[in-house]
């Protein structure tokens, strides 16, 4: 049976994940009493409640004669290192594009990174049913940007196929009357267009892992291609670390992927994807080799980390009465344990303290790692989110990112200011149909906290995208900072309607009546730039005397609700987030006012120091 490595990507909800359901429901892997769900391959109840792809995918199908590896990669800038890594495992690519957004900040992106690696493009024109489509103008857009990233000849006569990948459909012509009920078209063209990966049995083993899984048993598993050789179970072989040491190991388990169905097998061939295990600590870009012929691949680049924020357990006075898993040492076994599936996660011990610093590749990376741990049971705090300064040459230097903002034209007057006032410098800006296009670059630190207000200055209608673009020296002082103050809980108990009511004209309220609050606990934002204790578990005084006016029903706002990204957003320095399997809080580093203003004065006095 031939083999076919090809690679899907595309920019967020192009129809990626979507398009891999119909390509295993036609291709008769399945077996006839499997059921496959929409968008299967997003096996994470994160990944399915947020309509995204977090982690790489590996499965595989059977067309005619040929076996098919496919890779499912992740569309948002945050998880762009896996796709870079997935080059290095295909042989082509399918850039999957929407028949009416057209090319997008990612689709950029992802194709840089396939230009790169010289793998074979085949553009796929998803969304072709829609009632509004331009599909003459996104195929000139797909042209400039292959000619703008420095395609060859042969890269820039790429193959098109025109599907529906919601409604099974596909055809070669762009009229959605000449569309037919498979996917034969895109099977066809896989075969016929992405070359077949160069096998070479007879010399010695080389595997180099892409990607890991992790697995109590085994510890983890390197997820990569056979370069060449074969590899057996029970197969005595050499990994060469990434600093050049050698370790020697025996190959426990092996696995190749089809359907929806990770299978332990015997052996791997050359040109074949799959996994192994064995060694309990094999990294991203370490060679797999034969005892008697060590020869390494080159290392595979792993994006480094541009955001950190510090995770620590939870102080509150509300700690351990809803979190399962409390503890200092619950709580750093499972951060290291991410590592080992996650190449893009640091994680470092603060000394002398129950606190670590983890560093990932956005806001969302991190948010995700902690939504996913208070899900499971653990209780945490954390703190603002920081941009990672490098020093590199002497210089200090901070990430910068490219920012693609879409607007209707009445909303983008403010975003252009709140850019501004954050350190972006326009690049480019056009108008069209009642929504204007604005394209910036933005220190990372600036984006902090500027979702939120994003949102609500656009109204909602706002779309915004960014990725990674370079290191630039350090400019200015911090940016992005919440400009007005918050309400603080006082004391500890229940808030009532009564208080709330009376409270309420200070600012936006953040709790409704009978929640628990205690000392120290954020309730609500100020109006002005300055914090303000205040009183919201105070009942009303009974008392015997007749009141001259009646008792009328306090009527309250409606609080704000903010999510977890909300609530990371929205916090400045001196405040953390609480984090249960049951609440998200938002409260003050220090919880009593004395120990307050005790921190303000040490800080004011080390910055005159």
């Amino acid at each position: 049976m031939e083999i076919r490595n090809v690679a899907i990507i595309a920019h967020v909800d192009h129809g990626k994940t979507t398009l891999v359901d119909q390509l295993l429901k036609q291709s008769g892997t399945l077996d006839a009493h499997e059921e496959i769900a929409d968008r299967a391959m997003d096996s994470n109840d994160l990944e399915r409640e947020r309509g995204i792809t977090i982690l790489s995918k590996t499965t595989a199908i059977h067309y005619k004669n040929y076996k098919i590896n496919i890779m499912d990669t992740p569309g948002h800038a945050d998880f762009g290192g896996e796709v870079e890594r997935i080059m290095n495992m295909v042989d082509g690519v399918l850039l999957v594009v929407d028949a009416y957004e057209g090319t997008m900040p990612q689709t950029r992106f992802v194709l840089k990174k396939a230009l790169e690696a010289h793998v074979k493009p085949i553009v796929v024109i998803n969304k072709v049913d829609r009632p509004v489509v331009r599909i003459s103008e996104v195929m000139d857009e797909v042209l400039e940007l292959f000619m703008e990233l420095g395609a060859d000849d042969d890269q820039l006569d790429f193959p098109t196929v025109y599907v529906s990948a919601l409604n099974g459909t596909s055809s070669l012509d762009p009229d959605i009357n000449t569309q037919v009920h498979n996917m034969d078209c895109l099977f066809d063209m896989i075969v016929k267009e992405i070359p077949a990966p160069i096998v070479d049995t007879a010399d010695g083993l080389q595997f180099q892992p892409s990607l890991l899984d992790y697995n109590d048993y085994v510890g983890r598993i390197g997820i990569g291609r056979v370069e060449r050789g074969k590899v057996h179970v029970n197969d005595n072989v050499t990994c060469v670390r990434a600093d050049g040491t050698l370790t020697k190991f025996r190959i426990q388990k092996l696995f190749t992927f089809l359907g929806l169905h990770r299978i332990e097998v015997e052996e791997l061939d050359a040109g074949d994807i799959g996994a192994i295990a064995g060694l309990a600590d094999i990294g991203v870009g370490e060679t797999v080799c034969d005892n008697a012929h060590i020869d390494p691949l080159p290392l595979l680049h792993v994006d480094e980390p541009t955001i950190q924020m510090v995770f620590g357990t939870n102080t509150s006075p509300f700690a351990g009465k809803e979190g399962k898993f409390v503890t200092a040492s619950k709580l750093e076994a499972r951060l290291l344990r991410e590592t080992n599936k996650d190449v893009s996660l640091k994680v470092e011990r603060v000394p002398n303290k129950e606190e670590w610093i983890v560093s990932g590749r956005g806001e969302l990376h991190l948010s995700i790692l902690i939504e996913t741990l208070r899900r499971e049971g653990y209780e945490l705090q954390v703190a603002r989110p920081h941009a990672i300064i490098r020093e590199i040459n002497g210089v200090k230097m901070e990430p910068f990112e490219d920012v693609y903002i879409e607007a209707p034209d009445d909303c983008i007057g403010s975003v252009i200011e709140s850019l501004g006032l954050r350190r972006g410098i326009m690049e480019n800006m056009d108008s069209e149909n009642g929504m204007t296009k604005v394209d910036y670059i933005v220190p990372s630190r600036g984006l902090i906290g500027f979702m939120t207000n994003f949102l609500t200055m656009t109204r909602g209608y706002g779309i915004i995208n960014h990725t990674f673009r370079e290191y630039r020296p350090v400019e200015g002082d911090t940016v992005g900072e919440r400009q007005l103050g918050v309400l603080i809980s006082i004391d500890s108990g229940q808030t009532t309607a009564y208080s709330l009511g009376a409270v309420e004209s200070r600012g936006v309220m953040f709790v409704g009546p009978g929640v628990e609050v205690y000392e120290g606990m954020i309730v609500g934002e100020h109006s002005k730039d300055n914090d303000l204790v205040v009183n919201v578990t105070k009942g009303k005084q009974m008392t015997n005397t007749r009141s001259s006016t009646k008792d009328s029903t306090v009527v309250l706002k409606r609080p704000r609700q903010f999510n977890l990204e909300g609530c990371l957003d929205y916090i400045n320095e001196d405040e953390l987030v609480e984090v249960t399997p049951k609440n998200v809080r938002l409260r003050k580093k220090y919880l009593t006012e004395m120990d307050r203003k005790r921190a303000y004065r040490a800080k004011n006095a080390a910055e005159k120091a």
